[in-house]
């Protein structure tokens, strides 16, 4: 017996269910244009600078989670506020002028700061994750944003950003201000660098670290955020 769905008069079977994707794209560095054919996304509320075609934008609550969301992140102290975009045409976003890079996802999690996140397609997942003294140093609280599923993520960096691999060879350390975000079955830890010729002026200024280790990429940016630890 032939399989329901095949032949000429219904087409190839997985082609019926295949639901419309956005389509991520630089133009220059510092601008996503996201090409939409009816589906959505979810975009840093404000971060739209232009469009064509017909647009829909709702604001989302949560990151996008729905109430469980928002109140975990008021909970955890972890600010997002986005948009949903739905439409026809293409959609053009942008944040202070901040370098753009994206992300694909197959199935794996994101962990990014929230300020460093512009735009994800809108099947992709966001909720919150702990992240202990790291959060503390940076200054951006002990909880930081996870996307989680398969598609697209558009991230933004003070400067071009590095994407470093993580082996279990070659473990990672970096500066806290300096971190974006990383993929992959890391493991993070708190390094302190504290000691006497730090205290005195004469140390690298570097005082705390995040120490990766395992198998992923981390992605920094060339610029420092204010961090606790500072220039003692």
């Amino acid at each position: 017996m032939a399989d329901i769905g095949q032949g000429p008069l219904f087409g190839p079977a997985p082609c019926r269910y295949r639901l419309p994707v956005a389509q991520f794209r630089l133009q220059g560095s510092k601008v996503l244009a996201v090409d939409l054919t009816g589906d959505a996304v979810k975009a840093k509320n404000g971060s739209m600078v232009a469009y064509d075609g017909q647009m829909a934008f709702k604001k989302m609550t949560g990151g996008g989670e729905g109430l469980r969301g928002m109140v975990t992140r008021r909970l955890t102290g972890e600010q997002m506020t986005v948009m949903e975009v739905q439409g026809h045409g293409t959609c053009f976003f942008a944040d202070r002028a901040s370098e753009i890079n994206l992300v694909n996802l197959h199935g794996e999690k994101l962990h990014v700061e929230a300020s460093n996140l512009l735009c994800t397609d809108a099947g992709l997942r966001t909720g919150t994750t702990f992240t202990g003294l790291r959060g503390g140093a940076t200054g951006n609280g002990l909880f930081t944003t996870t996307v989680e599923g398969s598609g697209q993520a558009a991230i933004m960096s003070d400067g071009p950003a590095v994407v470093l691999r993580v082996s279990a060879q070659y473990p990672l350390s970096v500066d806290p201000g300096a971190y974006i975000a990383h993929t992959g079955n890391l493991r993070q830890s708190f390094q302190s660098g504290i000691n006497f010729r730090t205290l005195i002026g004469e140390g690298s200024g570097e005082s705390f670290q995040i120490r990766f280790e395992g198998e992923g990429l981390v992605y920094v940016q060339p610029s420092e955020r204010n961090t606790i630890g500072g220039d003692l």
